[in-house]
């Protein structure tokens, strides 16, 4: 049942993720459409940077609590990367050269969904198995 429950939690934190996510990708298609100013984009893509940060960081702790080995290994270039964006001081949007690094931001969070829908793949087949196990 622990087990289940461990699922169902990496389930939930990934749906989180795959939200914010998804949040800061349509700001940035709004920005490039024009629909919005650069300002509001920038600030809230960067109010969400830290939650996604802090539940990318303990998804990969409750991978290691939950001793889910394969999964915490899967996750951990992904924290690296957040790691690396935040000591170069490159994980906030810049107001003022939002639209020449629009490209590169969206790709960014495109490949950051990417990697999270794989993930949640991985989580759903291992919380069916889970559930299959239990059954019998």
């Amino acid at each position: 049942m622990e087990d289940l429950l461990g699922w169902f939690l990496v389930f939930i934190f990934l749906i989180s993720l795959l939200g914010i996510l998804s949040y800061q990708l349509m700001y940035l298609t709004d920005l490039e459409g024009d629909y919005i100013n650069p300002y509001d984009s920038a600030a809230q893509i960067n109010m969400l940077v830290f939650p996604e940060f802090f539940t990318q960081g303990t998804l990969c702790i409750l991978f290691l609590i939950t001793e889910h080995w394969f999964m915490f290994l899967l996750s951990l270039p992904y924290l690296y990367f957040n790691v690396r964006l935040y000591t170069r001081r490159q994980h906030l949007v810049d107001v003022t050269e939002i639209y020449s690094q629009l490209t590169w931001e969206k790709h960014l969070r495109l490949y950051k969904l990417c990697y999270l829908i794989i993930l949640l793949v991985l989580c759903i087949f291992w919380l069916l198995w889970t559930v299959g196990r239990d059954k019998h």
